[in-house]
């Protein structure tokens, strides 16, 4: 089967019909779920940075970025499928979600986010689908601007499935001239189902640990792959009901019942959602047993 990168057009191939599909299926919510956990941990936001702004690139349906709000980050995400982010806006999710493309450069403020994760996105940026689609113009666009709206020590994570090692090159080739250092970090390279290929950049040579950014800072290292061989991998829960999903933050979050329903209802009248009810003294109640 070809990749879906030489198929057609993101915004083409994910269109209403394989958005809802890929979206519910539950073996691609179960490997993204894991994929984005260990991007997060890759990520390695110090504790002084958190809860962090993350910039999620190709947010699709918003599948990542619940694990993000899982965890407690505040997160914006950017996709070129109209129909992903209309499913990802019928979800519900937490973040707020632009309809952008990455080939076109990151428009946002110099040093806005924290960090910055990307799930099954950047190979589509290789592909030149369109005569006036050059991807080494597209991935120098991309990496300029996303190296200027991350914060100085900060690290993005791109799961991605390369095509061949010279892909590889030309990425990291980009990302270098971008002014990125960094490399990749391979889990379970001989595995042929399991393996997964991350490409850990960061900004700047140090990661700053004062609480105010200032003071010494520790050297930038790749992390460790994971490996069947080390006792202490772990796998994510990942057969997380939305409901008890939705319950844990609102724990975590240390809201009410009725400062939720009020947080969401605001939420949804920012995107543009009709027939949100309005606020009274009922809203949050609990209704009596009859």
């Amino acid at each position: 089967m070809s990749r879906p990168e030489h198929q057609a057009p993101p915004e083409i191939y994910y269109g209403d019909t394989e958005a809802r599909k890929y979206t519910a299926n539950t073996r691609n919510q179960e490997i993204q779920a894991e994929m984005t956990f260990r991007a997060i941990e890759l990520m390695a936001l110090p504790e002084h940075r958190r809860p962090g702004l993350v910039l999620d690139i190709g947010c699709g349906s918003g599948l990542s970025g619940e694990i993000l709000t899982e965890e407690q980050y505040e997160w914006v995400g950017f996709d070129i499928s109209p129909s992903m982010l209309s499913v990802g806006i019928e979800r519900d999710v937490e973040g707020d979600m632009l309809l952008a493309d990455a080939g076109h450069g990151c428009m946002f403020r110099p040093g806005s986010f924290d960090g910055a994760i990307s799930i099954s996105v950047l190979q589509w940026l290789c592909n030149a689908d369109t005569s006036y689609n050059a991807p080494g113009t597209r991935l120098n666009t991309f990496f300029t601007t996303l190296y200027a709206c991350l914060t100085r020590g900060a690290r993005c994570v791109f799961q991605f499935y390369p095509e061949n090692d010279d892909q590889v090159q030309f990425i990291m080739q980009q990302a270098t001239k971008a002014g990125f250092g960094g490399g990749l970090v391979v889990d379970f390279p001989n595995s042929v189902k399991a393996k997964k290929v991350y490409l850990v950049l960061w900004v700047g040579g140090e990661m700053m640990i004062g609480p105010n950014g200032e003071g010494q800072g520790v050297k930038q290292q790749l992390p460790q792959a994971l490996n069947y061989d080390e006792p202490d991998v772990v796998k994510h829960e990942t057969r997380t009901s939305r409901n008890d999903r939705v319950h844990r933050n609102k724990k975590k979050r240390g809201e009410t019942a009725k400062q939720y329903i009020l947080r969401k209802k605001e939420l949804n009248r920012a995107v543009g959602k009709k027939n949100v009810p309005h606020d009274s003294k009922y809203t949050g109640r609990k209704r009596r047993r009859k």
